[in-house]
């Protein structure tokens, strides 16, 4: 917790790589100096920063904290962002593990996606997560795929188009568009044109819990499901088919059970969302049950499963 308030007060980008007093963090932050002080000394001892001559430096571990780190850790550390305002709701984890219920809506009073719709920063905290997921990612599965085989594609629930972009830039004869509420299409759309795709993309403001376009060749559903329950992922699923039939696909690509996705994250998804890390039989039986017909399976990125669906005749 000390971390994630460090993370949260910008201490390692307010004291630099030279170092700063507590009292000039304190003013700078807002915060009571001696407080700020004894955070500090704790810090010191777990290796996050050094004291020297009175003034407090991150280390390189501390220098993780940084809002231009490469490694990326604030987002996910912050509080006042979605990823650290989530993990905190880990405190009630007991009631979720007695009832089953998700401990996000007992915390705050309303579950994940509610929050996100009702706070604009949280929303777009949540859209920056997502493109720190797919820093890497997203360009394995733009060329780890034969994306070529579908010249237009329906991004499902893409957020601000990180996948969508890559898979366009990796291949030049294809066309996409991006689905997703209001305020991550505006984002999207705003994203692929300074991509420079605005010829070939564009973003479609939906729910895929609504009916959606038809006519796409390939609709993607980037770790989506594990985001959901089963009655909600067969919803998701059943409503990609309708629009996919009778000749498109559906490409489902997610963190697969016993392939790259963690028992730290299934809990996660399960206090969160009530979701769920599946394994690719879980995955093909939620399909199967929604109309779709498994075709191949790809391992596309680290930590990232292709599955490729039919439409069942």
């Amino acid at each position: 917790m000390a971390i994630r308030v460090a993370a949260t007060l910008d201490l390692a980008d307010h004291a630099g790589p030279k170092g700063a007093t507590a009292e000039h963090l304190a003013s700078e932050t807002g915060t009571n100096a001696p407080a700020l002080t004894c955070l500090l000394d704790h810090l010191v001892a777990v290796g996050v920063f050094t004291l020297a001559d009175g003034r407090y430096r991150p280390t390189a571990l501390g220098a993780q904290l940084r809002e231009d780190a490469p490694q990326g850790v604030k987002p996910l550390l912050d509080i006042h962002r979605a990823g650290g305002r989530a993990e905190l709701a880990f405190v009630d984890l007991l009631g979720t593990i007695t009832t089953g219920a998700p401990a996000y809506p007992h915390r705050y009073g309303r579950d994940f996606w509610t929050d996100l719709d009702a706070d604009p920063h949280l929303r777009r905290s949540f859209d920056a997560q997502m493109r720190w997921r797919f820093r890497t990612q997203a360009t394995q599965i733009a060329e780890r795929f034969d994306w070529s085989r579908f010249p237009d594609v329906l991004d499902v629930g893409g957020g601000t188009g990180t996948v969508l972009t890559a898979i366009l830039h990796a291949h030049p004869d294809v066309r996409g568009r991006v689905l997703d509420l209001p305020p991550s299409a505006t984002a999207a759309r705003e994203a692929l044109t300074t991509a420079g795709l605005a010829d070939r993309a564009d973003a479609i403001p939906g729910s895929f819990f609504d009916p959606l376009p038809t006519g796409a060749d390939a609709y993607v559903l980037s770790d989506v499901l594990h985001d959901w329950d089963d009655d909600h992922a067969r919803r998701i699923l059943t409503g990609c088919r309708r629009a996919a039939a009778p000749h498109g696909v559906v490409v489902v690509i997610e963190p697969v059970r016993g392939h790259g996705a963690d028992t730290a994250i299934d809990l996660f998804m399960l206090m969160c969302f009530n979701g769920r890390e599946r394994s690719l039989a879980e995955l093909t039986a939620l399909a199967t049950g929604s109309g779709l017909a498994l075709r191949a399976t790809s391992r596309v990125a680290e930590g990232r499963t292709a599955l490729e669906f039919g439409v069942s005749p």
